[in-house]
């Protein structure tokens, strides 16, 4: 089983020519309203590709709110654990997506301020638990639950969106910790590293914790490093149309893949091939693809290679 703590939002995307700059007005067409939040994101993904999925977090009592839970419905994501509060409203994301596909997001948390750790009991974080976390919920409260969820054996998977200083107890509660370049040297910073490819960030940060430590390349693929090995894998070759989900599908396939036993390079490789076909339509959760989906296009990239 799978459970996530995070975020529920509401996405206005907008398909612009060029990204404003400080200071202009970009007009585009029209603009699509669809689920996304990257808690809600990783759920979808992960229900998708197979696994049972819990989530936890908050909502708004409004109709952006029913949107998003609607959309979670479909995916088959328990909901159980998702809140409405009555004093914020459903958070909300404003998307531009330009001509090459890539976006500018800025995010308004909304009801995912009042998302608590404390709403997930114990039971469910057991040793055959995969739990789920990003960075769009309060700080604290992820460490908490990340301290508390160590204590009863779940696995914990961390997605370091957006970067965010990581105390030293947590990177060595959890399991897998996966980021984007940018984050990666952002942390890298954090821990006082000099600045140094991902590569050998991802091997020093697996070496000094001793976890499986993840950095997404967007068109490059990625790497991952653990303790015994560093893997590289290829991302399917496609020509983007939105971007946006690409690393929220790869985190929560990745977590799918894990639950159900995969080792590694075979959860890589999965993960792949969900982050690109995601690309290849707007939106976010509408984007995600399903395990048969997955398995029909697996062809399409490579094992990983490991190179060490």
């Amino acid at each position: 089983m799978v459970v996530v703590f995070g975020s529920l939002n509401i996405d206005m995307v907008m398909q612009v020519e060029k990204m404003p700059r400080p200071g202009d007005t970009v007009l585009c067409p029209e603009y699509k309203m669809v689920a996304g939040g990257k808690g809600a994101n990783q759920a979808a993904a992960a229900a998708k590709a197979g696994a049972s999925v819990k989530l936890f977090g908050k909502v708004g009592n409004d109709e952006f709110g029913r949107l998003v839970l609607a959309s979670l419905k479909e995916s088959k994501v328990d909901l159980v654990g998702v809140g409405i509060d009555k004093e914020f409203s459903t958070g909300c994301a404003a998307i531009s997506v330009d001509a090459q596909g890539e976006n500018m997001i800025t995010v308004a948390s909304g009801a995912n301020v009042k998302a608590k750790e404390s709403e997930i009991p114990d039971f469910l974080l057991t040793k055959d638990t995969i739990l789920l976390l990003q960075m769009e919920t309060p700080i604290e409260e992820n460490w908490k639950l990340i301290r508390r969820a160590k204590k009863f054996g779940a696995k914990i998977i961390l997605n370091l969106a957006p970067a965010y200083d990581v105390p030293q107890d947590i990177l060595k509660s959890i399991d897998v910790l996966v980021m984007n370049q940018n984050e990666a040297s952002l942390l890298a910073l954090h821990l006082g590293f000099e600045v140094i490819s991902p590569t050998v960030v991802i091997k020093r940060i697996s070496a000094n914790y001793r976890i499986i430590c993840i950095v997404t390349l967007g068109n490059q693929g990625a790497i991952a490093c653990s303790p015994e090995a560093t893997w590289e894998i290829k991302a399917m070759e496609i020509e983007p149309v939105d971007t946006t989900s690409a690393g929220d599908a790869f985190v929560g396939v990745l977590a799918a893949s894990l639950d159900k036993n995969m080792g590694l390079p075979d959860a890589l490789r999965y993960s792949s091939v969900a982050s690109g076909l995601t690309c290849l339509n707007r939106g976010a959760q509408i984007s995600l693809p399903t395990r048969h989906q997955i398995d029909t296009n697996l062809n399409k990239v490579p094992p990983p290679r490991r190179i060490t």
